[in-house]
C-alpha cells in the first residue's frame, strides 16, 4: 500500500468482501431466525461490516475543504438517494409490499439510510474535523446520549447518523501511516485473526437473541427494552468490540490485485440494487422452499456471490449509471 494504485487495490478488497458480507447478510436475514448458525453469522457480520464501510467512507473523505465538495457531495449522494427512494417506492408498491404508492423523502427505504446518513457525516466534517480526536471522542459521547431520547430514530436516519458517525470520523482522522501502523505491522494479522475468532465464539454461546437491534442503531434504548439509566454503557462497550473487529478485519486484507479487485469499485451499484433482488425472492419461492435452502448454507453463499458478480459487472454499470452517478448538465451552485 506504498502506492496509490497499491492503497486503491487494498481498499477495493476491501469493500468487495464488505458488500458481500451486505449481500449476505440480508439474504439470511428472513431465515436467521430458525436456524443457530445462520443467526451467529448475521449478528457478527451486522456488528462491523457497515460501521467498516463507514470507516473507509471517512477515510476517503479528507478532501472536504476542497471547493465544490459540499456540491459535489449533493450530486454524488443525495440525488441518488432521491432516485433510488423514489425507485424502491414503485417497487413496493408494485410487488405488493405496500398497498398505496407512498413516496416519502424522510423515511429512508432499507437500505438508502446509508446515503442520507453518508451526506450528513461529510456536512459534519465541517465542525468535528477542527477537534481532531477531540471530536471522535465526543461523537462516541453523542452517539451514546442520543440512545436516551426515544424521539430520535429512523427518520432521516437521524439515529444512525449519530450512532455510526465515529466511525465515520476515526476514518478520517486517520492518515496512511497511522493506519498501516494499526493493521500492518507484524503483530497485527495475529491479533486479528485471535480477536475476530474470540468475538466470533462468543456470539456463537454468548450474544442474545434479543440483542440484534442494538447492532442496527436505528431506534433509542427504551425501544430496544431497556430503560436503566446505564444502558449507554452497552453502547460503549459496543464501540469499543466493534472498532476492534473492525480492525482485524482490516488486517485480513490483501493488498494484492484479484480478479474481484474491480468490482471492489462498484460496491455502490451492488449495494443500491441488490434489494431488488434479495426482496424479491421471498415472493417468487414459498415458505417451505426458503426453509429447505437455509440448510443449505453454499447455496446461500453462492448465490450472494452471483448477486455481488453480476451487479459489480461493467454491462451493470455501463446501463445504470445515469441513476446511480447522474451527470448533470450543470454546475450545483453555480461553481
Amino acid at each position: 500500500m506504498a502506492s496509490q494504485s497499491k492503497r486503491s487495490k487494498y481498499f477495493d478488497n476491501a469493500k468487495f468482501a464488505l458488500i458481500f458480507l451486505v449481500v449476505f447478510g440480508h439474504v439470511i436475514s428472513p431465515l436467521k431466525e430458525k436456524d443457530g448458525v445462520l443467526f451467529t453469522l448475521y449478528s457478527f457480520i451486522y456488528l462491523f461490516h457497515m460501521p467498516a464501510f463507514i470507516f473507509i467512507s471517512g477515510y476517503f473523505s479528507k478532501g472536504y475543504r476542497k471547493d465544490g465538495y459540499l456540491q459535489k457531495s449533493i450530486k454524488k449522494i443525495l440525488l441518488p438517494y432521491i432516485i433510488f427512494q423514489l425507485l424502491y417506492s414503485v417497487f413496493y408498491f408494485v410487488s405488493g409490499k405496500e398497498g398505496t404508492f407512498h413516496f416519502n423523502l424522510f423515511q429512508p427505504h432499507w437500505t438508502l439510510w446509508f446515503l442520507i446518513s453518508l451526506f450528513c457525516w461529510n456536512c459534519m466534517l465541517y465542525l468535528f474535523a477542527r477537534l481532531k480526536w477531540k471530536g471522535a471522542i465526543l461523537s462516541i459521547a453523542l452517539g451514546i446520549i442520543v440512545g436516551y431520547f426515544s424521539e430520535i430514530g429512523s427518520y432521516l436516519s437521524l439515529s444512525r447518523t449519530f450512532v455510526f458517525f465515529p466511525y465515520f470520523l476515526i476514518g478520517f482522522l486517520l492518515n496512511r501511516d497511522q493506519l498501516m501502523t494499526i493493521i500492518k505491522n507484524r503483530f497485527s494479522l495475529p491479533a486479528g485473526i485471535g480477536i475476530i475468532t474470540a468475538v466470533f465464539i462468543y456470539f456463537s454461546f454468548g450474544f442474545p437473541e434479543d440483542a440484534v437491534p442494538w447492532l442496527l442503531g436505528d431506534r433509542s434504548y427504551s425501544a430496544m427494552g431497556m430503560e436503566q439509566i446505564g444502558a449507554g454503557i452497552y453502547r460503549g462497550v459496543q464501540y469499543l468490540v466493534t472498532i476492534a473487529v473492525l480492525f482485524s478485519f482490516l488486517t485480513i486484507i490483501p493488498s494484492i490485485h484479484l480478479k474481484l479487485t474491480k468490482i471492489g469499485e462498484r460496491t455502490l451499484y451492488i449495494y443500491l440494487f441488490h434489494g431488488f433482488i434479495v426482496k424479491s425472492v421471498p415472493a417468487l419461492f414459498p415458505d417451505k422452499s426458503l426453509s429447505v435452502i437455509s440448510d443449505h448454507y453454499l447455496i446461500l453463499v453462492c448465490f450472494s456471490f452471483i448477486v455481488c458478480l453480476f451487479l459489480g459487472s461493467y454491462l451493470v454499470k455501463k446501463y445504470t449509471k445515469p441513476i446511480v452517478e447522474p451527470n448533470l448538465s450543470y454546475n450545483l451552485g453555480g461553481n
